[in-house]
């Protein structure tokens, strides 16, 4: 568990953050600082977490939340899978669920490229020292979102979009099925948004349209095929 939590260190400084932009928007929505604490110590998961914010603000309904927080975490499922694979025999099933729980992408990767076999103790510990520093950032960026001037809040809230950014791109720019991918959602989005009858639809319901729909489409379209490196 000692080694979990000093690895789990550096990734927590990223998360602080990360974090803060995340309170920053949190705070732009009514959130005070002890509940985006909260909201962060048991969702570490910074797309959904800021997806159910965003749904908070327009008065999305519980099921929608539920819905759209399945659909964008559906990868830590195949994580999950993946590390209870390399888990030693004998690991007991509470605590492989335990593990599946923690999972998120920084902490499973530092997890699964351990060359022994990774064991439920050094996932707790890389967990108790990074979610915290999660949590608490995004306590502070509420707090200094409430200090700093408006245009300083705005500028600062830019930095989240930059994180989406951040994460899409490099995959865009490796395989132009994502990149088309993305484009088309963009385009979507926006005509969603717009559109005489689908605009009447509340937000947290057009995204749950526009996900699986896109996501099937280009599955069935452009399919990664067994063995493709991309």
């Amino acid at each position: 568990m000692l080694e979990g939590a000093r690895d789990g260190l550096p990734i927590g400084l990223g998360y602080f953050a990360v974090a803060f932009s995340l309170g920053i928007a949190a705070r732009g929505y009514g959130f005070t600082p002890l509940q985006g604490f909260i909201s962060s110590l048991f969702t570490y998961a910074s797309a959904g977490q800021y997806m159910g914010f965003s749904l908070y603000a327009v008065n999305g309904s519980l099921l929608q939340l539920i819905v759209l927080t399945i659909i964008i975490n559906l990868r830590y499922i195949l994580m999950g899978f993946a590390l209870n694979q390399r888990m030693p025999a004998g690991t007991s099933v509470k605590r492989r669920v335990l593990v599946g729980t923690c999972i998120t992408d920084e902490i499973f990767g530092a997890t699964i490229s351990r060359q022994s076999a990774p064991t439920p103790y050094y996932t707790f510990g890389a967990l108790f020292t990074a979610v915290p520093m999660w949590a608490l950032g995004t306590a502070i960026g509420i707090g200094m979102g409430n200090i700093l001037p408006g245009r300083i809040v705005s500028a600062l809230g830019v930095a989240l979009f930059g994180m989406f950014l951040a994460t899409i791109i490099p995959a865009s720019k490796k395989d132009r099925r994502i990149m088309f991918a993305v484009i088309a959602s963009f385009v979507l989005s926006y005509i969603a948004a717009t559109a005489p009858i689908v605009s009447e639809l509340s937000e947290g319901t057009r995204t749950i349209i526009l996900t699986i729909g896109i996501s099937a489409a280009f599955a069935a379209l452009l399919p990664v095929k067994e063995g493709d490196a991309s």
